[in-house]
């Protein structure tokens, strides 16, 4: 029934407005400035506003979005032809009217329901599925003040007192809940009761905004139910197991550790019997590994009671802890605050089975690990051949003004749809303290509720009143039901309030005294659910009094205990990644190089596209040029050697993954890994058939949304779960990177050594004046290091910098430089020789093939040069312009040397080369300005390599680059190929360089 289906703003528009014209009817509803909006919605009325009781009218008097301005008269018009002539209307309007008139002639007490008194009553049922939440008891503490929809009044649609006891029908065809076709006969009373009770209690449901009737009609049989939600004595009494856990958690360590900030969870301790029984519903739904996100608040009470990390192992941070003492591997790292950390454990559940939780490890910054729980779900889907995507589920824990106020927050519910990036849906939890830090929501958001960005998706959010226990398990069990059967987000608004500060040494009432009065004498959600228990005689005092001395007497055994606790090796890597060396333990370097036939065997497969595929003609030529590239084996370019070391990587067993914006063609046009026909629109993978029977995911090619800091956060949750795989995220045009930058502050650069989190994700350093162990075969440098940094010149180093990611018995974070300008480049080629492991072959050395960290002059040149009187070391583009112009010049007496490896540093290979020049002028040369580029990294590391051979200090290194400057180039074409000019011609130039 369309009519019905499209009404979504139902009376609200304009019954209001046109129901009683000429005056009898005074609309109240109006635009409230936003400075009179509360903590919790946008509106406010004084209860004092009346209005006459309006007269009912004929239908074709209305006019709004809902009836379409003239469907009430076509619906009395349709009501005569059909009682002309049932076959001359639609099935649907058939069933409708065959109702009502059913209806009236055998049940004498609605005989006067005539259809307009209907079409009001389905309006009035409507409003209360839309608006309802607008009047639900939301708020526990009583101080949010809004208007109750003049939707809800049945005045509005003509009903009076007189009417309470009469019978009406509401049938409706293909609907469910109250109008459904198999309702009864009920009073309005009795509808209108059931109405209040469904939608005006202490939760308030939002899903009307959702397009799909099946997911509509399942949540009106859940919440429309005539039975209400009603809990036996033995769960009852889990219930209050779990709250009393969860409360004398907090008050247990307010009492131990005053003065410390442990950002508790007092005002919102329903969570975790919450989260416990949407765990337990889940379990039992076949959810098999939970991956949990939430910032610190409560974070501490969720370790203890839902994940279960052992409470004196908590207990021990509190009083200072102790660094984990000496074991084969274990590797301390810097640590981080407590309420920081993260944890994994298996835990029963309450029917019987088990479930493996993991909490992420997260950082100040709130929303920052929402991409990664979401990333690292995907990548368990993954692994676990969970394609159903039922097996392991994503739960996010937000505060209020973080999930309004956080742009990171939609980019990842924005990736829960997409096909490389859905993980079946992801439970999110709000809770609302109703005031974000000091800052009401009248000032931190712009939307009615905090949740509204959610609404994006389509998913239901159900507000609940977080002093009622029982209905907060109740929408609990109802999320994780809703993520199961319908395998898309849903979100839980817990309405609660932050009994202390923002931590509990803050002063509230400096900001919200109002609020904290009330606080003040507000009891606890324990105490109200004790009293609703013992008046309902399901549980005596005595009972409470044998849970509370339980509770209490286990947190003093375990503080007892936690003064002689010791760390034993944390629970920091799955099993996945059992074998792989810490930073404190030696990994020896490996060869990258593969066998020549396996490469000319790979090099087919990702060069071939199916015989009656057409592809666009430029797209032919390129592939028929990469076939010819692998059969002479001559002239391959970045982006085959780019497919070989992923093709490789593939038939080894290893999982490959690729995102970013655009990067299945590639920005520069230079990829091409997936392949359209140009006359059905087909799509073509080569790497998808490298092998027989290749499974669909093993590779995986996707062009992400326009995302950076989500998609970015997402790659690492998903490259954190296995080691055995090479997971890739492009930074389109680079300089987007930063669009990322919390990732790459918060996690790539220090996640190891905060949280003792590897990661193998392609994208605390060195001590510039120290020249680390550089032993050639166990290097400890790159393992001791927080991440890697490369500029790459050939698509051979390119390949095997890809490879050596795999190749190691560590993990450790990836970022490639890859300027546009070498993708097409006529010196930047490599030959297929440089890629295979056969001795003698360019590349090879006593280790075999690998990635090459400084690559030396090309000149051929012999261990000792005293004739050369400049060496310039360089990295990236700029080489093969410096190249060139030696060319021109003749200048047999300059070498230069690519670093190709800036991070970790490679002192010994720096020092070969000062060796090899003993009389060189030492010059660095790039083409960003002074103050950006790699100079300011490479100076003072590049001093101490020369200190240690006696070749001068810092001022012997001389710059040759750009000027400093504020932007990274100028937007002038002829006044960067002036520069470019300049620097090139000053690098080679006769005379000694002086700066500036």
């Amino acid at each position: 029934m369309a009519w019905f289906r499209a009404g979504s703003g139902v009376a609200k528009l304009a019954i209001r407005r046109t129901l009683l014209q000429g005056g009898s009817y005074a609309a109240r509803a109006r635009a409230i400035p936003s400075q009179n909006r509360l903590f919790h919605t946008t509106v406010f009325k004084s209860k004092a506003q009346s209005a006459p009781v309006p007269r009912p009218v004929p239908l074709s008097r209305l006019t709004d979005s809902f009836l379409d301005g003239t469907s009430s008269v076509y619906l009395e018009e349709l009501q005569r032809a059909w009682e002309a002539d049932p076959d001359s209307v639609d099935e649907s309007w058939d069933n409708f009217f065959r109702n009502f008139v059913g209806q009236a002639a055998t049940s004498p007490g609605i005989s006067g329901q005539t259809i307009q008194e209907s079409m009001r009553l389905l309006l009035l049922v409507r409003a209360y599925q839309v608006n309802g939440h607008m009047k639900a008891k939301l708020d526990p503490l009583g101080l949010e003040k809004r208007e109750i929809p003049d939707d809800l009044d049945p005045a509005l649609y003509g009903f009076t007192e007189a009417d309470l006891d009469r019978e009406f029908f509401l049938g409706v065809w293909r609907m469910s809940g109250f109008l459904s076709e198999n309702r009864p006969v009920q009073t309005l009373r009795a509808i209108l009761t059931r109405l209040e009770q469904a939608y005006c209690g202490s939760i308030g449901y939002e899903y009307m905004h959702i397009a799909d009737r099946e997911k509509c009609n399942w949540l009106r049989e859940k919440i429309e139910t005539p039975t209400p939600m009603q809990y036996n004595r033995q769960r009852r009494e889990v219930i209050l197991d779990r709250l009393m856990w969860s409360t004398q958690f907090e008050n247990f360590l307010a009492t131990k550790w005053t003065a410390a900030k442990r950002f508790g969870l007092e005002g919102c301790e329903t969570l975790i019997p919450g989260m416990k029984e949407m765990f337990d519903r889940s379990a039992d739904l076949g959810v098999e590994t939970i991956v949990i996100g939430m910032s610190h608040r409560g974070r501490l009470n969720v370790l203890g009671n839902v994940v279960r990390k052992p409470l004196r192992q908590i207990f021990s941070e509190f009083s200072g802890g102790t660094k984990p003492v000496d074991e084969v591997g274990l590797y301390t790292g810097t640590g981080d605050v407590k309420y920081h950390l993260g944890t994994s454990y298996d835990r029963p559940t309450r029917g019987g089975k088990r479930i493996h939780l993991s909490l992420m490890a997260n950082p100040s910054h709130l929303e920052a690990v929402d991409p990664l729980v979401v990333g690292k779900t995907r990548a368990k889907q993954y692994f676990s051949n969970d394609v159903d995507r039922t097996k392991n589920m994503g739960v996010l824990i937000h505060g209020d003004g973080s999930f309004a106020g956080q742009g990171v927050v939609y980019e990842t519910l924005h990736l829960s749809a997409l096909p490389n990036y859905t993980t079946g849906g992801t439970i999110h939890i709000v809770v609302n303290n109703q005031v974000a830090f000091t800052t009401d929501p009248k000032s931190g958001r712009s939307s009615q509720y905090c949740t509204d960005v959610a609404k994006a998706l389509d998913a239901p959010i159900f507000h609940v009143n977080g002093d009622d226990m029982e209905a907060v398990v109740h929408v609990c069990e109802l999320a994780a039901e809703w993520r199961q059967k319908f395998h898309s987000d849903v979100v839980v608004d817990i309405v609660c309030y932050r009994r202390f500060g923002h931590n509990e040494i803050d002063e509230p009432s400096f900001t919200q005294p109002n609020m904290y009065k009330v606080i003040r004498n507000h009891p606890s959600a324990l105490n109200i659910y004790q009293k609703k228990l013992l008046e309902s005689g399901q549980v005596t005092k005595e009972d409470i009094g044998k849970i509370e001395n339980k509770v209490n007497s286990i947190l003093n055994d375990e503080f007892l205990a936690s003064k002689d606790y010791v760390p034993k090796r944390r629970d920091w890597l799955s099993a996945y990644w059992s074998g792989f060396k810490s930073p404190e333990q030696l990994s020896r370097i490996r060869n990258t190089g593969v066998k020549p036939e396996i490469l000319k065997n790979v090099g087919k497969a990702i060069t071939n596209l199916p015989e009656n595929f057409k592809p666009h003609r430029a797209i032919k030529k390129i592939f028929s040029e990469r076939a010819k590239m692998i059969e002479t084996g001559e002239g391959i370019d970045w982006a085959v050697g780019e497919a070989l070391a992923f093709a490789t990587l593939l038939i080894e067993g290893n999982h490959v993954r690729l995102s970013g914006q655009d990067v299945e063609r590639g920005t520069f046009s230079h990829r091409h890994a997936v392949v359209h026909d140009q006359e059905t629109g087909e799509q073509y993978c080569p790497l998808d058939h490298v092998m027989m029977n290749q499974n669909d995911e093993m590779f995986t090619v996707s062009n992400s949304s326009l995302s950076e800091f989500g998609v970015l956060g997402f790659e690492l949750g998903y490259s954190m779960e296995n080691p055995n795989s090479l997971v890739m995220w492009e930074a389109q045009f680079g300089d987007f990177a930063n669009g990322a930058q919390v990732i790459y502050d918060q996690f790539v650069s220090s996640g190891e050594a905060k949280w003792l989190r590897q990661t193998g994700l392609v994208m605390s350093d060195d001590n510039p004046f120290v020249i680390p162990e550089m032993d050639p075969t166990l290097r400890t440098q790159i393992q001791e290091c927080n991440w890697q940094v490369v500029n790459v010149t050939t698509p051979a180093n390119y390949f095997h910098v890809l490879r050596r990611q795999i190749h190691r018995e560590f993990r450790k974070p990836l970022i490639v430089m890859s300027p546009k300008n070498l993708l097409r480049h006529k010196d930047c080629k490599s030959n297929l020789s440089e890629f295979d492991d056969v001795q003698g072959h360019p590349g090879f050395d006593k280790q075999g093939t690998r990635f090459k960290r400084l690559i030396k002059d090309q000149n051929d040149h012999s261990d000792l040069e005293a004739g050369i009187r400049r060496l310039i070391l360089c990295s990236g583009k700029v080489y093969y312009e410096l190249d060139e112009k030696r060319k021109e010049v003749d200048g047999k007496d300059v070498a230069i040397c690519r670093v190709e490896q800036l991070c970790p540093f490679p002192y010994d290979l720096i020092q070969r080369e000062l060796k090899r020049y003993p009389n060189a002028e030492v010059v660095w040369c790039q083409e960003e300005p002074m103050n950006m580029g790699a100079y300011s990294y490479v100076a003072p590391r590049l001093h101490t390599a020369m200190k240690a051979l006696g070749r001068g200090t810092i001022d012997d290194i001389k710059y040759v680059g750009r000027a400093p400057s504020a932007a990274t180039a100028t937007g002038f074409m002829q006044v960067h190929k002036k520069e470019q000019t300049a620097l090139v011609q000053k690098a080679l130039q006769p005379e000694p360089v002086i700066y500036p």
